[in-house]
């Protein structure tokens, strides 16, 4: 109990860190570091998907950059239509574009995870993590010589894509707008992990046989939250797309897949606030690092290794003391 409470205290800290810093940047006149706290939002909202699927179903998935990239194309392509005014733009007039695109986002990778999962799922270990790099892959290399939305110099969106009731061009409200997402995304898997369903899903992952013998479908569970995971890393991408007002083939590369799960790791598998601060952490070697040196990774490498030595649960279980949940 002890550790419980320290843990759902350290959570509400980090939570409460990611919405103060923007704030204080804003009062600061900073509107950079407000951008790079969307940043963190979005990632994490991503690594939330991954993580339904990692930290609670045991899925090791090197592929999550291909729904990532889905969301991204979706947000650029249905943007670059509707500037156009070509009729594809369907619905996206006024100020319900991002719900349009979202809706669109989600549908879009949830059918894709549905199909790579249904494959997928059918092998496990490193045939598991190799099929989804694949398919993760098969996307990178079609938007790379897809010469329609840009091929690989990617395809821009000239005007952000706007939300009812806020103004994306301003970095605070869009801000609040992805925290308000990522806040969504957490209770949606604070949900999960504590209903029949996660339970069925965190029993499939510790042993599939036993699972299977008191009658749950391990296969159908697995696929579910597969499908659920792709959908809310659709998502993220779609808002990557729009707060950096482009997207690209880079979207979908195998090193969009590695940052998710550096992120999951280095916060903690399976832990709730574990996408936001491992999210934090990446942006923020990326961002103090980065302007001294262009190999800033080594550093990062140096501390998830330290992670995986040291602490398995985590930043999070390291200070909760903790191995994790399930």
């Amino acid at each position: 109990m002890v550790e419980a409470r320290r843990e759902f205290i350290l959570n509400a800290v980090i939570v409460l860190a990611l919405f103060a810093v923007p704030l204080w940047a804003l009062m600061a006149g900073e509107p950079f570091i407000i951008s790079l706290a969307t940043r963190v939002a979005i990632l994490a909202l991503a690594a939330v998907g991954l993580n339904i699927a990692l930290g609670l179903g045991g899925m090791v998935s090197f592929g999550h950059a291909l729904y990532f990239g889905i969301g991204g194309y979706c947000a650029g392509i249905l943007a670059h239509h509707a500037f156009s005014g070509t009729p594809v733009a369907f619905g996206l007039s006024g100020t319900n574009q991002m719900l349009v695109i979202w809706a669109v986002a989600m549908a879009l990778s949830g059918l894709v995870a549905a199909v790579v999962g249904a494959l997928s799922l059918r092998t496990s270990g490193i045939f598991f993590i190799m099929i989804t790099l694949a398919f993760a892959q098969m996307g990178f290399f079609f938007t790379l010589s897809w010469p329609a939305y840009g091929g690989e110099d990617g395809l821009p969106i000239f005007v952000r894509n706007q939300f009812p009731g806020v103004n994306t061009m301003r970095p605070w409200e869009l801000f609040l707008l992805a925290f308000g997402v990522l806040l969504v995304a957490l209770v949606v898997f604070a949900m999960l992990r504590a209903s029949r369903f996660g339970a069925a899903l965190m029993a499939i992952r510790q042993n599939p046989d036993r699972a299977a013998a008191v009658g749950i479908s391990p296969f159908g569970v697995k696929l579910t939250a597969f499908v659920i995971s792709g959908m809310l890393t659709g998502l993220a991408g779609a808002m990557m797309a729009d707060l950096s007002r482009f997207t690209s083939p880079a979207m979908m590369a195998w090193t969009m897949s590695g940052e998710l799960i550096v992120i999951i790791i280095l916060g903690g598998v399976g832990r709730l606030c574990a996408p936001v601060l491992g999210a934090a952490i990446l942006v923020g070697f990326e961002t103090l690092f980065g302007g001294w040196t262009e190999h800033w990774q080594l550093w990062l490498g140096l501390v998830l290794l330290g992670v995986v030595l040291f602490a398995r649960g985590g930043v999070i279980g390291l200070i909760a003391g903790r191995e994790g949940h399930g």
